[in-house]
């Protein structure tokens, strides 16, 4: 039995998390709501006044970066990746993003995987008013390329590490083939993780080591 089954304490989840988000912004009442159904309509019932908002409170950020880990849905995390990335900016998202997949839970991690490639949303003037006053943006924000290289290199250490077949999947196919996407500190790591997907007996992560070989190393 876990913990949380010993304590009495609900395991945390989707519904967990948006029921925090909706909480912090006054909206949804889903009192009458089948249970299924809950999560998603919150979700939903949060999505635009996000989008609506010129800024955020520093507290929402913790809120809304899990509930986009624990959406099951890797199109509708969308709705909590985007409003975060306007407010806070893609900088800090992809951080917390690197966060979860470095430490996370195996579900955290998935999650993660699943949110990391909303984090790359364009960014528009006329898409949030937490844009920036006058469509003006600090791109200190934004800035992200070591972080995307952060990521990389987290990928690469959870599929050596990880032991899930499913977890090795997901963080290995979404990683790219060509040895120039890596900065030069990775590609010794590259290289070995390379040999071990050569050899490895799944079909899967042997294409995406055939795909890697055909571009060269």
């Amino acid at each position: 039995m876990g913990e949380d089954e010993q304590s009495g304490i609900e395991p945390r989840s989707f519904l967990t998390c948006v029921t925090e988000v909706a909480r912090l912004l006054d909206v949804g009442d889903i009192a009458m709501e089948p249970k299924e159904r809950r999560a998603r309509h919150l979700a939903h019932a949060a999505r635009g006044p996000l989008l609506e908002r010129t800024s955020l409170p520093e507290e929402w950020f913790v809120p809304l970066m899990a509930a986009a880990v624990y959406d099951p849905d890797p199109s509708f995390c969308r709705w909590f990746v985007e409003p975060a990335v306007y407010a806070f900016g893609r900088r800090r998202v992809m951080a917390a993003l690197v966060d979860y997949l470095r430490v996370g839970t195996d579900a955290e991690r998935a999650g993660a995987v699943r949110a990391w490639y909303n984090a790359h949303v364009p960014l528009r003037a006329d898409r949030s008013p937490a844009y920036g006053p006058g469509g003006v943006r600090d791109p200190a924000l934004d800035e992200a390329q070591d972080i995307k290289h952060t990521w990389l290199e987290a990928s690469l250490r959870v599929f050596a590490e990880s032991t899930d077949l499913k977890m090795r999947h997901r963080v290995l196919l979404g990683l790219p083939t060509s040895r120039t996407a890596y900065p030069p500190s990775l590609h010794q790591l590259r290289e070995s993780t390379l040999a071990s997907a050569r050899s490895h007996p799944d079909p899967h992560i042997q294409r995406w080591a055939a795909a890697a070989d055909r571009k060269g190393v």
